[in-house]
């Protein structure tokens, strides 16, 4: 499997809001995913990332996602996210948009990366 194949089978789990099985199919088992910010700034293992994307959706209300990409270059792809959420602590209802670079190796993600505007 090449890395565009990896890329578009993420991206079309993630268009049809399946953010966990996208990751249970194409994180590798000792996964680094890197947030520009919060608790989970840096983590290890798909265990962690999982544990990581579940408290996310049970933080925050999806109102809408947006997924662009993939954008493919040698064993990396960048895909964009807009999300429109409302934080469930808060109140808040915020338009999120962020930029997450991946890094394959053996057909699985290696390394996620997370970049905020």
């Amino acid at each position: 499997m090449s890395t565009k194949d990896v890329a578009e089978g993420l991206v079309a789990l993630c268009q049809a809001g399946k953010f966990g099985e996208a990751g249970e199919t194409y994180w590798a088992d000792d996964v680094r995913s890197v947030e520009a910010m919060g608790d989970n700034a840096e983590i290890q293992g798909k265990a962690a990332a999982r544990g990581k994307g579940e408290w996310w959706a049970n933080a925050h209300d999806v109102h809408g996602v947006e997924v662009a990409g993939p954008f493919v270059n040698g064993d990396q792809f960048v895909v964009r996210f807009k999300m429109d959420v409302t934080i469930k602590e808060s109140g808040q209802r915020i338009t999120m948009d962020e930029m997450a670079v991946y890094t394959v190796d053996d057909d699985k993600i290696v390394e996620e990366r997370f970049f905020y505007g």
